[in-house]
């Protein structure tokens, strides 16, 4: 058989001697042959990458999505051995071997500038739009951007794109900074929704839908709403109800779904932000998806005008996109829709088994669907492994350490009251039971009893001003933490991760959030956001509480 110009050839299926190959012809038909081979039997192994399951052979577009431009237009650069007189200036690593010994020659020949062979993407037009084109289509999209300044930009990008100076936008107030950050940035108001806590976990829940229809009753100018779905402990909101009732009161929805890229990809997961009708949603590729840290994807609907978000985008976004990056992006996506269904239900099923072993310990509770009561726990992400720590006499942030100092097992989190395992597709069993036998040990070692020990997360603020007032306000010369009681905060306080804020600009700082962020430190969680990085003095507005 000969190939042509007009198609594209992609292995379907290899049976003993038979090759089942279909043919993508360049009207998009596919046609299917196969060819008999009699003489030595085959190897299969340098096909894997392009062998399709039968149902990947009757979809068109997830044989489309073997496709990888960006990674394939970084293949055929890197055959030329083009001479390089422009950025980066290492050239090719030839100027800094201790980073070739570091990160390898292949990596370091691959951090390249923008050009015409590889596209530009503040204003892609060849392979990074191509991409991103492939990207939408994975994700149920109407368009898709390649970010490289993390799901922070993504972020940063919805609000600013939904909402400017003085309009409304109702959300949670357990967001990530970036969303507070960006409305330092454009002016507009927050209305918070203060989500119910589990009193006994101490973690904030999802939006109950009662709420978002008061906030709307009380806010009916407010321009969009923005929705943590899931939120880092794996808690998710009505979703689509939500869409519904935005949408009803013409009012976007944005969606932070930073550890929901699985949600797109995998079988019997919560619904996603595209699948609900959301207007735009942000996934961090490199949490659950596979790809390189900073790397995310910004999701759009079909109300939303693409032309505007890119104009947004690059207000902030580095005009010096990382190739590596971007190349990383492009082969997740492809893994992901190739083989994303079976590699999510092995997460799931690590994640089972995880909470089932932990639980036998006793004294520890690696909570799980049995959370969910319908409204303000609509849904529960089944790959999030949170064990809440207190019955053992530990803080999460505790057992975190001693994981990580004596164990050598890094957690994702760990805060007041509870730790977490992040289980994704690089994660093997042997892995979970050696997390199993070490929560198993410490317990055995290090319980004691949990008198006087801090039982909650979350504290519902008191907001007195938009975060932008507040954080150009004058300030008075920085105040002893113990003596801000009463006084506004004019910058952030939160432990990072899970980087929501305990304060945020514009928010009385009151006797018990003191109490918190003083018990915070002692247990050892790392605090960010106050410009004294001790976080020994606070900065304050420099009126008097008559706000």
């Amino acid at each position: 058989m000969t190939s042509s110009s007009s198609s594209k050839f992609r292995l379907a299926q290899v049976v003993g001697y038979r090759l089942w190959v279909s043919l993508v012809n360049i009207d998009n038909t596919v046609s299917t042959v196969n060819i008999d081979l009699y003489t030595t039997p085959l190897n299969p192994q340098p096909f894997l990458p392009y062998i399709m399951t039968k149902e990947q052979q009757i979809q068109p577009n997830l044989m489309e999505q073997n496709n990888a431009p960006i990674y394939e237009a970084l293949k055929e650069f890197s055959r030329k051995h083009v001479v390089p007189f422009d950025v980066p200036g290492h050239k090719r690593g030839r100027g800094n071997p201790e980073l070739v010994k570091l990160l390898g020659k292949q990596c370091v020949e691959l951090d390249v500038n923008s050009m015409k062979p590889l596209d530009n993407l503040c204003h892609p037009i060849s392979v990074i739009k191509e991409a991103e084109s492939l990207c939408a289509k994975a994700f149920g999209a109407k368009h898709a951007f390649l970010m490289v300044g993390g799901t922070t930009s993504a972020v940063q990008t919805m609000v600013l794109t939904a909402s400017k100076k003085g309009e409304k936008i109702i959300l949670p107030r357990n967001v990530h900074r970036s969303v507070i950050n960006a409305l330092v940035v454009n002016g507009a108001t927050p209305i918070y929704v203060n989500p119910d806590t589990d009193k006994r976990l101490g973690i904030a829940l999802g939006m109950k839908i009662s709420q978002i229809e008061k906030a709307i009753e009380q806010n009916p100018d407010a321009v969009a709403i923005l929705v943590n779905n899931p939120t880092y402990y794996g808690i998710c909101s009505n979703l689509k109800k939500i869409v519904e009732l935005a949408h009803a009161h013409n009012m976007m929805v944005l969606v932070d779904e930073a550890h929901g890229t699985h949600f797109y990809f995998g079988e019997n997961m919560p619904i996603s932000a595209m699948a609900a009708g959301a207007d735009m949603s942000c996934v961090s590729m490199h949490k659950s998806g596979g790809s390189l840290t900073q790397s995310s994807v910004l999701l759009t609907g079909g109300n939303v005008s693409p032309g505007y978000v890119r104009q947004v985008i690059n207000l902030t976004q580095t005009t010096s996109a990382s190739y590596l990056l971007l190349a990383s992006l492009d082969i997740s996506r492809r893994n992901l829709a190739l083989r994303g269904k079976e590699a999510f239900a092995k997460v799931v099923e690590m994640a089972e088994y995880g909470r089932q072993e932990i639980n036998k310990i006793g004294g520890y509770y690696a909570y799980g669907s049995e959370i969910i009561n319908g409204d303000s726990v609509y849904d529960f992400d089944k790959t999030k492994l949170s064990i809440f720590t207190l019955d053992i006499g530990l803080a999460g942030i505790e057992v975190y350490d001693l994981l990580r100092d004596e164990y050598d097992i890094q957690m994702e989190l760990g805060d007041i009251g509870n730790t977490l395992a992040y289980i994704s597709i690089g994660d093997r069993m042997r892995e979970m039971e050696r997390l199993v036998s070490a929560l198993y040990d410490i317990r055995r070692r290090y319980h004691k009893d949990r008198t006087g020990m801090f039982d909650h997360e979350y504290i519902n603020p008191s907001v007195v001003m938009t975060p932008q007032e507040a954080f150009y306000a004058p300030k008075e010369e920085m105040l002893p933490i113990r003596e801000c009681n009463g006084r506004i905060c004019t910058e952030f306080v939160m432990s990072y991760p899970p980087g929501i804020p305990i304060l945020a600009p514009g928010e009385r700082i009151t006797q018990e959030i003191i109490d918190y962020i003083l018990y915070a430190k002692e247990k050892g969680c790392s605090m960010t956001g106050p410009e004294d990085e001790n976080i020994e003095r606070l900065n304050v507005i420099k009126e008097a509480t008559t706000y």
